[in-house]
């Protein structure tokens, strides 16, 4: 029955109004419910569904109206695309209104346990010609089939239903684009403070436990290790553990290339991840399972292509480590490799000049020491001779002998003193000064004067910016000892806002700056070198004949880490 011109109005007016609601949709499961109980509303319909296509034209999704969750249950399975759903959804021959579904040629029929049904209004959604999905609607409430007006209703609602599901997908590609926008920048971030841990310091430890702090908070995983190469290039050893496991992750601290997930990892310089992991590798702790971890992740620590360590981290959560997340360790681990790499070389660059040092002074205790003890044996030897000959001179040679020796002793205890390492043992700074100033009086017959603020005014400093300066006085005072010949020593220690400043001065033979070796691992070198890692510097004046003044500050507090 077709509707009066005021019927049809109205329902073309409530159909405009209902379709304004439409486009307010966001979530595009919610937008196909809506779509579908206004075709039922709009066509007078017991049934409706709307199917949406993908990209390659397949059904995706397929939302349906009127039948209880019970009976959609009884159906075996979705709509497969064929019959008159298919035909609808490849386009043969517009529009389809039929008062019998089963008389249909294209029918394919029902599948065992689908609600019976009769008529149906089955219309394209579509957006310019491209088809986006289809309504379909079934059994018209008291009439046979579905009627022209209903049809050209359904039509308007397909129109509007399709800008509807283009608006919702632009806004879903908007959201992935801006998920991924964060994503990468979350990433960028991460890659930056991983680089700033890395490549800010040389020592190996701190790199270490820097960069498995940051990974471990940015995966939200709750422990981590790091096995590192040994020399022979054939085993792993555990170097660090962090985290809520009690213990390490193995039964055992070492393993060879092959050997487990750590040795497989090395080997292959693949990641490997398990879910399984007593399965995967019998040296797991039953320990760590009992823990509730889940998942172990192990991934290469790369340098110049080979592997230098294995990165392991343990979660208790069982969401999968994405391609995204395996790529981005990928990445880590190259760079933690080339840092690893290059604290090593910076170690055993300083071992050698350590040893070098160590040359050089056994080469001054041969050369001077050895040579002074020799002449004073061979003046003592002269004044046995002398005794009976001429004693008074024989006594002159006696004190002269007893002033070499005093010297040499001198020497030794100086060589002694260079060579002896030092810290600051939980002390201040001060106390530390005061304890060098003290050792500095009992091997050398200087005036030594020590001025400077109480612990309390230096309470904030960093305890590597007090060490930094605790290592350039006694460097400087060890120079003094063997070069300046100098008769008096003032050490001066006072603060800024921003600094605390060192000044270490005496009135020795001094020496030309422009001369003076840099060479590393002498005293100059190194005394620069440590006020530098702190973020602080050093001036250091000398005239001949006038004595040497070395002047260093560093900052007040740690070096910002951000960024």
């Amino acid at each position: 029955m077709l509707l009066t011109r005021e019927e049809l109005q109205e329902r073309l007016i409530a159909l405009h109004q209902a379709s304004l609601e439409l486009v307010k949709n966001l979530s595009l499961e919610t937008l196909l419910e809506r779509i579908a109980a206004l075709a039922c509303e709009q066509a007078g319909a017991r049934y409706a569904a709307v199917g949406v296509l993908d990209e390659g034209g397949k059904l995706k999704q397929f939302i349906t109206v009127g039948m209880t969750a019970d009976e959609i249950k009884l159906i075996p399975h979705p709509p497969r695309g064929l019959g008159l759903i298919g035909a609808l959804m490849h386009g043969e021959g517009g529009n389809i209104r039929i008062p019998e579904i089963g008389q249909d040629p294209r029918s394919a029929g029902f599948p065992t346990g689908h609600a019976v049904m009769h008529s149906m209004l089955g219309v394209p959604i579509q957006l310019g010609k491209r088809q986006l999905g289809q309504i379909y609607l079934t059994e018209k409430k008291e009439a046979l089939e579905f009627t022209a007006d209903d049809e050209m209703i359904i039509e308007m609602l397909a129109s509007y239903a399709g800008v509807a599901i283009e608006n919702v997908r632009l806004y879903e590609r908007l959201k992935e684009h801006d998920h991924e926008l964060v994503r990468r920048n979350d990433e960028l971030a991460l890659l930056n403070q991983v680089n700033s841990a890395m490549f800010s310091s040389l020592e190996l430890d701190e790199i270490l436990n820097k960069t498995l702090a940051l990974l471990m908070a940015h995966f939200q995983v709750e422990a981590g290790e790091i096995f590192l190469m040994d020399e022979d290039q054939e085993t792993l050893r555990l170097t660090l553990h962090r985290g809520e496991a009690a213990e390490a992750f193995w039964t055992r601290n070492r393993f060879k290339l092959g050997e487990g997930m750590i040795g497989r990892v090395a080997q292959s310089a693949k990641p490997l991840i398990s879910s399984h992991l007593q399965m995967e590798d019998q040296s797991i702790r039953q320990a760590v399972v009992e823990a509730g971890f889940k998942q172990i992740a192990c991934f290469p620590l790369t340098a110049r292509g080979s592997v230098v360590g294995v990165l392991t981290l343990a979660t208790r959560s069982q969401k999968a480590f994405s391609n995204y997340d395996v790529q981005l360790l990928a990445s880590v681990g190259s760079g933690a490799g080339t840092a690893i790499e290059n604290a090593r070389l910076h170690y055993n660059a300083r071992r050698l000049a350590v040893l070098e040092e160590r040359d050089r002074i056994g080469m001054d205790l041969h050369d001077g020491v050895i040579q002074s003890i020799y002449g004073v044996g061979l003046s003592l030897e002269n004044a046995r001779m002398m005794v009976s000959e001429d004693p008074k001179s024989a006594e002159g040679r006696l004190a002269k002998a007893v002033d070499d020796l005093n010297r040499t002793i001198r020497d030794i205890r100086n060589y002694i003193l260079d060579l002896r390492p030092r810290q600051l043992h939980g002390e201040t700074l001060v106390d530390g000064l005061e304890r060098l100033v003290v050792e500095f009086r009992q091997n050398n017959k200087l005036d030594v004067i020590l001025a400077g603020p109480k612990n309390e005014y230096l309470e904030n400093l960093p305890q590597t910016n007090a060490k930094a300066l605790f290592h350039i006085c006694q460097e400087a005072l060890a120079n003094i000892s063997k070069h300046a010949n100098a008769s008096k020593v003032t050490i001066d220690l006072w603060a800024t806002v921003e600094r605390v400043l060192l000044e270490v001065a005496d009135n020795g033979n001094g020496f030309d700056a422009e001369k003076i070796s840099r060479t590393v691992g002498h005293g100059l070198a190194n005394m620069q070198t440590r006020v530098a890692a702190v973020g602080g510097d050093i001036d250091i004046t000398s005239i001949p004949g006038e004595g040497t003044s070395i002047l260093a500050w560093v900052p007040r507090s740690a070096p910002s880490q951000e960024g």
